[in-house]
This record gives C-alpha cells, sequence and structure tokens, in this order.
C-alpha cells in the first residue's frame, strides 16, 4: 500500500504563512493553508515591499536575510511577479549622517559602499541634490509590490505544488483541522487560540502611518529605494557605528517629533510606478484606530528635505499594525506537540519569512547542511 504524503496544516495567508507553504510543499508535503478573511489584509499588504538585508544585524540575521532574499527571487521569477533589484540609498547631508555611513561601510564593506553626490544623484531623479554630501549604496535590496504580491502567491502555490488554500475560514480552535504538522502565523491574533502563551510572550503591537502617491509619469523610475538620516538611527545594523550616538542626539535636540512618533522616512516604487511613503512606529498592546494627520505632515515634510517626484499628489492612505518583540528578532513558540507558531518579526516580516520559514522548516524536520 503507497504510504500516504505527510501533510502541514498553515493558519494565516501572509507572508509568513506563504513562506512557510512554500518550504513545507517542495519538501514534498501536502500543504493547506487557512486565512480568517477572503484575502491576506493584514501587516504583510501594508508595508513598502523592501526585502531589507542592510537593517538586519550582521551575522546570522544577515544570513537569514540574504537567504531569504534568495528564496524571493526564486518564487517571483517562478511566478512571474514584477520586482525591482535595485538596491537602496541612505542619503546624507549632515556630517554626522556621513560619519555614520562611511563608518558602516568601513565596518561592513561587503554589504554597502560610500559612494559620492555625484555617484548618488545619478542613481535616481528623486534625490535632492542640495546639501547632499553622498550616500551609503547597498545593492542587496529588492522591493516588490505587496498587494499584487501577496495575492498573486496563493494561485501560484497552488498551480505549482498543489497548495489548497481556504479562504473565509477563521481557525479558532486547532482540532477544526487535521495534520501531521501545524503551523501558526497568523501574527498578534495567535492570540485567539494561544491567550496564556501569547500574554508571557512579551509580545507587543506596533501601528505605522503610510502613504502613496499617484503614479509617476511613463519612462520615469525612482531606482534604488531611498532612505536618509532619520532611517540611520531606526535600524539595528547601524549599532556598530560609533558615531551613531552623536546623530541620535542631534535628531532628539532639533526633531524631536520624529522621536515621539518613531518616524524614519523612506520611499520605494509599486508596479504601477506610484511610490510607497512612510513611516511611525507607535508601540502598545491597545493601538488606536484613528490615523494622525500631524504623523503624515511630519514624513512628507521630512521627505521633500531629500526628494521629490513629478507626481507628488497623494493617492492613497493608509494604517498597518505588526506584532514586535522587545529584544527577540522574530517570535516562535512550540505549544503542543507539531504545533509551532511563528510570529513577530517586527516590521522586517518581507525581509526575513522566506528565510525564517526555511530555517524553522528544515530545523523541525530534522535536516541538516
Amino acid at each position: 500500500m503507497e504510504k500516504m504524503m505527510k501533510s502541514v496544516s498553515i493558519v494565516g495567508a501572509g507572508i509568513a504563512g506563504l513562506a512557510h507553504a512554500y518550504a513545507y510543499a517542495k519538501r514534498g508535503y501536502r500543504v493547506r493553508v487557512f486565512e480568517r478573511s477572503p484575502r491576506a489584509t493584514g501587516a504583510s499588504i501594508r508595508n513598502f515591499g523592501m526585502l531589507w538585508p542592510i537593517g538586519q544585524p550582521g551575522g546570522e540575521m544577515t544570513e537569514m536575510a540574504l537567504l531569504s532574499r534568495r528564496l524571493w527571487l526564486e518564487v517571483l521569477d517562478a511566478a512571474k511577479l514584477p520586482y525591482f533589484p535595485d538596491g537602496s540609498l541612505h542619503l546624507a547631508y549632515h556630517a554626522d549622517e556621513e560619519a555614520v555611513a562611511r563608518e558602516f561601510a568601513a565596518i561592513e564593506p561587503l554589504r554597502a559602499t560610500w559612494i559620492d553626490a555625484a555617484s548618488a544623484a545619478a542613481k535616481s531623479p528623486a534625490i535632492q541634490t542640495t546639501g547632499l554630501r553622498g550616500a551609503l549604496f547597498s545593492e542587496h535590496e529588492v522591493v516588490v509590490d505587496p498587494p499584487l504580491t501577496i495575492a498573486s502567491l496563493p494561485a501560484f502555490l497552488n498551480e505549482q505544488f498543489d497548495v489548497a488554500f481556504h479562504f473565509s475560514t477563521a481557525v479558532t480552535d486547532l482540532r477544526q483541522i487535521e495534520a501531521d504538522r501545524i503551523v501558526v502565523c497568523s501574527g498578534d491574533d495567535f492570540e485567539t487560540l494561544y491567550p496564556r502563551i501569547f500574554a508571557a510572550s512579551g509580545l507587543t503591537r506596533c501601528k505605522l502611518q503610510m502613504m502613496r502617491t499617484a503614479s509617476q509619469p511613463a519612462g520615469w523610475r525612482l531606482g534604488p529605494a531611498l532612505a536618509a538620516g532619520l532611517t540611520l538611527r531606526f535600524y539595528s545594523s547601524f549599532r556598530i557605528c560609533p558615531s551613531l550616538e552623536t546623530l541620535k542626539q542631534r535628531i532628539a535636540a532639533e526633531l524631536p517629533e520624529y522621536d515621539r512618533w518613531g518616524i524614519h522616512v523612506m520611499a520605494s516604487p509599486t508596479a504601477a510606478n506610484a511610490i510607497t511613503i512612510g513611516d511611525s512606529h507607535e508601540y502598545g498592546l491597545d493601538v488606536s484606530i484613528f490615523n494622525r494627520e500631524e504623523i503624515d505632515a511630519l514624513i512628507l515634510r521630512y521627505l521633500e528635505s531629500f526628494a521629490r517626484f513629478p507626481n507628488a499628489a497623494i493617492e492613497e492612505r493608509w494604517h498597518g499594525v505588526y506584532s514586535k518583540h522587545p529584544t527577540l528578532p522574530y517570535f516562535t513558540a512550540q505549544p503542543e506537540p507539531g504545533v509551532r507558531v511563528v510570529t513577530g518579526t517586527s516590521g522586517s516580516g518581507m525581509t526575513l519569512s522566506f528565510g525564517l520559514a526555511e530555517t524553522l522548516t528544515a530545523r523541525d524536520l530534522g535536516e541538516t547542511n
């Protein structure tokens, strides 16, 4: 009698759930994905779409981000989905910003390089050149279009690997589903299934505000994803730079409202040639459902200091909420045999999910390198 194919059920069709579906399906598992909504509408579609290895601290997390990038490109190419492999620029307009960027490039020469103002300006027509001292350039960053990509990957996984998707199917008790393994990738909503584990996890929530412009003129391209000095103080990767504290102190003194709302400003392209802009960070288990116009205004004001677009009209505004752990790069738990919870990638879900899914799947299956 033929041996039955092993099965895995995944709760959540956001990027973490899709990445785990891919990791198991390519190993020959029969995979089912359950999503409470008619389509994924959470944090996975409410972000920049940036695969952002440069934001990860060196070592294990950088390696995971680069593994994730490789798997992303494998999937995007196979699914024939658009993406932008143009890298990233952190633009420097102040001496302390230049110092941090140069230090990072000296410490991590394989991850990024310092380029002069003329070389930076040549990479994007959006860059404000007045006062530009240069930029930290990395070739590793990739941008996808989150709503398009997250909506399209289920069909690809179904066609290529026979992954079954059950949308509009809320899982409130794991006894609803049968499988050899279950992976819960429902973001902070895993609280529904395991309230005690959630309460003890240390996880909190982060709300971010974002915007998107109308489409830019035909033939105009942003090029690399853009960031500036505020971002250098945001990602943990830059904590290795001795001069970072000077930059942080200046921003706290000159721009206290940006620290108050956790604002750093970035810009990335979409498949429709619009520009995604953001973002802010408000932390707490009980985040407000209301956006603050003050925050959007602060984001746009700072954006104008380093980037201009032919069509600056804002066409869409939204907020997203993701789960965040105060010290861990991601949260995972095994609350019962055969069940794994994966969440809390802390705003790096697009960057880490494929690499994280591959790593955890290989570990759970006892695979060795």
